[in-house]
């Protein structure tokens, strides 16, 4: 996927970003040794082989001058900070981080290392999966969100961005919302659904949000691609960076409740009915991902309208049933 926020780098630059962070280890020489990943949507990553062999995985934050969203200031730092931190719980499969560099010293941005997965991304080989593995990769999936779920905060909100958070969830999720919409002015983006009638959607079910009382780790973005796998074993989950403290009904996971059922990944993860306050708080978390996933197209201009056209449908689907409920 290409995008303006994805800050890539030379051979060379790479190179000493490599002789910064692992004091007397080195790039390798071969020309091979700096492989681009492509397909992520918003930093550079690039798969990595030192000089002793060894393989690691790159990530770039975007430049300073690019424009990002609200709720992107920071997140590298924020990715950096959570990926440590799940790495305490042994049932979440985090890759370590070796390295984090803010200095700017020797790159324009941030940037860190971090262990490379073993497996494949699930992605690429779910389709070519049999019944019984999928169902147990799925299970698995459920059961790494709620342990991730488990953490808790002193706040709602965004580590990265003070201006979102809040002492209670629904404050700070009115907050979040209002900034998507800032964000949408900005760049003069127009939904099927004006800003007031998408506030007034919002604050007609915010009452269901005041439930949620406790701040608990949210990964968020935890979608196939984010997911490593050997054979039926899930073995890794990464991209941690839009992370933040919230409710676990924000997952990625309880957004197919409605086109899909009860999934394996609900079972796995032990949450497989939904009173009528967490399904209003389902449809708001799914028009916030909309929103986020539309208004981002004009901020980074994607290769491909997939995200655009994925968003719109998000948008409409969850305003027509907070609209009619």
């Amino acid at each position: 996927m290409k995008s303006k926020t994805k800050n890539r780098k030379t051979q060379e630059q790479i190179a000493r970003m490599v002789e910064r962070c692992f004091n007397e280890i080195t790039l390798a020489p071969e020309e091979d040794a700096v492989q681009e990943l492509e397909e992520g949507w918003y930093n550079a990553a690039y798969n990595i082989r030192l000089s002793d062999n060894r393989e690691v995985i790159l990530k770039i934050a975007p430049p300073k001058e690019a424009k990002v969203m609200r709720y992107e200031k920071d997140i590298m730092a924020t990715e950096v900070a959570v990926m440590r931190l799940v790495r305490q719980n042994p049932a979440i499969p985090v890759p370590e981080i070796y390295a984090y560099d803010a200095s700017q010293r020797v790159c324009d941005s941030d940037y860190f290392f971090m262990e490379k997965l073993p497996g494949v991304n699930l992605e690429h080989i779910k389709d070519n999966l049999t019944l019984v593995e999928t169902e147990s990769i799925e299970r698995q999936i459920g059961e790494i969100i709620r342990q991730i779920n488990s953490f808790t905060g002193s706040y709602f909100g965004y580590d990265g961005n003070p201006n979102l958070r809040a002492n209670t969830w629904k404050e700070a999720f009115i907050k979040i919302i209002e900034s998507l919409l800032d964000d949408a002015e900005n760049k003069e983006v127009t939904f099927d659904f004006n800003n007031d009638e998408i506030r007034t959607a919002v604050m007609e079910h915010a009452t269901s949000l005041e439930k949620i009382t406790e701040p608990c780790l949210v990964h968020w973005d935890a979608w196939h691609s984010n997911f490593f796998v050997e054979g039926d074993q899930v073995v890794g989950i990464i991209d941690f960076e839009r992370a933040l403290w919230a409710e676990p009904l924000m997952e990625a996971q309880f957004r197919l409740y409605e086109d899909y059922g009860i999934t394996n990944s609900l079972r796995g993860y032990g949450k497989t009915t939904f009173s009528f306050t967490e399904e209003q708080r389902n449809h708001l978390y799914t028009l916030h991902l909309g929103l986020v996933m539309n208004i981002e197209c004009y901020y980074r201009t994607y290769s491909s309208d997939f995200p655009y056209t994925f968003s719109r449908h998000l948008i409409d689907r969850s305003m027509d049933w907070l609209k009619t409920h």
